[in-house]
């Protein structure tokens, strides 16, 4: 057994194995730098554990960055605040959201395990629901109790019961009842952990073939598309698809990235011993590929073993260069309409757009999966989004997304699951894609398309075949809330640092003439083919104006969103009088990268350094994940590219480019 397998299966902090049940510390508070008095909100994954802390050399070594990194730049003494006795993390609300990396709690609780304390962390509202699970997974203790949150000082002693879960703070006297569990995480934390359950339910198998039964038109007229996926997609034929309830659900593919893969290995293993194959597994080397770095290539090379071991072949595994997660599936095959898809990947929302259910999972859930070919899901509420009217020119589906993220301000979705009804039938694919794919920046469970005429041409085209019914929300389904967003009302958005919720009008932007280095167009949210041609089609129409260069000093660059699309790119296109788009880019100063996500997360030699301002075609301008110290801005690939002739951040408008019909 390996140290890290100790750490995780034996640690005397896991579930409720203790004599006493109790655990006490002192508080360790983050306040707000920006209010003072207030304790910090939004704390995301990425101030958790930055990215270049992410990485794991061997099976063996797993932890080790993930603890040397936790909190490196938002508290950099924390390893020693927890070994000194401060091990109630208090924070606002919204700790933990964004990635679905599970070297966060991992990290965190590693941390404790070394100096044989216990952690408990105390925040308040909206949770990040991946971090949540994760946490869960791994017998990491989580309170959501906002009064605890508030009333917390300094030097204050807290005590946490594992048996009931109460909080209490001995200090102030004050005693607080969490947010609930569902039974099922209940049953997960008093297990000690994933691994516990895991091995449990995997020596109790069945050999039994999956069954995929959607309901009835009956049943289905008052379900949702998202409630009729999983109740077609439940393990337990008997159970209801209730928001807040936990239930083992099918999935028909479990796809991790080469970041998230290895832990998703270890699981794997710790729970089946590579007693059987992995199930529904898939593999996509996109995120430390191409860095150059020796540590990085060893990440990569764990995944390549096992690959290589279980005969996980193409398309199921990509190697790097093959694409960028959320566009490579897709093109694939591998995500269809009705499908229901766990990723290692925040940004597994995307999957959304193609009529499926997509969601966001850690590592252990992976290995779950693939040790079971389930996982357990807990549905939320529901929300509704109509987008009606009619796009504006320059409009893109980033535009809406930022304008709808603005729109919710800082409660964003608040978990739910978000349907989109496109009324008027004038979303292509690309712009659903952008759209689903940010549900992970609108903290959103997933974020979903129902299958309509553009979904069935989209799949037609490319001679995909379509395995389930086509699904509709029914006439009576329930809805948390609908709101309409109308369509005729957004103008091109811009989203400032550090959120990108924190959205503005790109023309209002431009008076305040903000300059930049870098311009960087493609991601997953930006990088497909269509994607491409729109900032293509306005270079070649700003030509004719005479603006044939981006501005002095600035690097345009390109990220397409597989290596499929970077071929095409290369193909001339009678829309632009046979050239190719990759023609038109490099005639403006531009230079094409491989496919992969790169400085995105802040990675590669495109990576922001200190100082540098970016506008880019991405979905996170958070602080620090482009490159620490570094500035993005989130912009449409349009309004990125008209910036890049520019100089400065602004929409086409502000150079006069005249509408074409080939910017649809």
């Amino acid at each position: 057994m390996d140290a890290f397998g100790i750490i995780f299966m034996n640690s005397h902090s896991m579930g409720t194995v203790k004599s006493d049940k109790l655990i006490h510390g002192k508080a360790l508070i983050f306040w707000d730098p920006n209010k003072p008095g207030k304790k910090l909100d939004g704390i995301d994954t990425d101030q958790i554990t930055p990215s270049d802390d992410c990485v794991s050399e061997s099976l063996e070594t797993l932890d080790k960055g993930w603890k040397e990194g936790a909190f490196r730049y938002l508290m950099p003494d924390f390893r020693k605040r927890v070994a000194s006795g401060e091990t109630f993390i208090i924070a606002g609300d919204r700790f933990g959201i964004g990635s679905s990396r599970e070297m966060s709690p991992a990290g965190l609780k590693a941390i404790a395990d070394e100096v044989g304390v216990d952690l408990v962390i105390v925040c308040g509202i909206n949770m990040g629901e991946i971090f949540r699970k994760n946490s869960l997974n791994l017998g990491l203790q989580i309170c959501q109790s906002p009064e605890a949150v508030s009333d917390a000082a300094e030097g204050d002693e807290f005590e946490f019961n594992l048996e009931t879960r109460q909080l209490k703070n001995l200090t102030r006297n004050k005693t607080y009842t969490p947010f609930p569990l569902t039974p099922k995480e209940e049953e997960i934390r008093g297990s000690n952990g994933v691994f516990a359950i895991g091995r449990q339910e995997f020596s109790q198998r069945k050999l039994k073939e999956q069954v995929i039964e959607f309901p009835a038109p009956d049943l289905a007229r008052k379900m949702t598309t998202t409630e009729q996926i999983v109740w077609a997609h439940r393990v337990d034929k008997t159970k209801s698809v209730i928001p807040g309830e936990t239930i083992p659900v099918y999935g028909d593919l479990f796809p991790a990235s080469d970041g998230t893969s290895p832990f998703a290995i270890y699981t794997y293993l710790q729970i089946t011993e590579g007693e059987t194959p992995p199930k529904k597994c898939a593999v996509v080397n996109d995120h430390f590929v191409f860095t150059g770095k020796q540590t990085h290539d060893k990440q990569t090379k764990i995944s390549q073993d096992f690959a290589l071991k279980y005969g996980i072949k193409p398309p199921y595994y990509a190697e790097k260069g093959s694409g960028i997660f959320h566009f490579y599936l897709p093109e694939q095959g591998l995500i269809l309409p009705g499908g229901f898809y766990a990723g290692g990947d925040s940004h597994s929302r995307a999957y959304g757009a193609y009529g499926a259910v997509g969601i966001g999972v850690g590592s252990t859930t992976i290995g779950f999966g693939w040790s079971l070919g389930y996982i357990y899901f807990t549905p939320q509420k529901e929300r509704k989004v109509i987008f009606t009217g009619k796009l504006n020119p320059w409009v893109t589906g980033k535009d809406v997304v930022l304008a709808l993220l603005e729109k919710w301000g800082k409660a964003q979705s608040g978990g739910m699951t978000v349907e989109f009804k496109d009324q008027n039938s004038q979303l292509p694919m690309s712009y659903r894609n952008t759209i689903c794919n940010m549900m992970a920046e609108g903290e959103a469970l997933n974020g979903i398309f129902h299958q309509d005429k553009i979904t069935t041409e989209w799949f037609q085209k490319k001679g995909i075949q379509m395995v389930y019914p086509p699904l509709a929300p029914g006439e009576e389904a329930y809805y948390e809330r609908t709101e309409e967003l109308n369509l005729s009302f957004i103008q091109p958005m811009i989203s400032k640092p550090y959120s990108p919720s924190n959205s503005f009008l790109a023309e209002e932007v431009a008076k305040e003439k903000i300059r930049f280095t870098k311009a960087y167009i493609g991601s997953c949210t930006n990088g497909g083919y269509e994607d491409l041609f729109q900032a293509a089609v306005l270079f070649y129409e700003a030509k004719k104006l005479g603006i044939s260069k981006v501005a002095s000093g600035i690097d345009f660059i390109v990220f397409p969103g597989s290596g499929r699309i970077k071929e095409q790119i290369e193909i001339p296109d009678p829309r632009l009088d046979g050239n190719s788009i990759a023609e038109v880019f490099r005639a403006v100063g531009g230079k094409i990268r491989n496919s992969w996500c790169g400085p995105c997360f802040g990675q590669g030699e495109d990576a922001l350094k200190p100082g540098e301002v970016a506008i880019t075609s991405f979905n996170r301008n958070w602080q620090n994940r482009m490159g620490k110290g570094g500035l993005g801005y989130l912009a449409s690939p349009m309004v990125v590219a008209s910036s890049a002739l520019a100089g400065y951040m602004a929409p086409p408008t502000e150079l006069k480019i005249s509408w074409s019909p080939l910017f649809l």
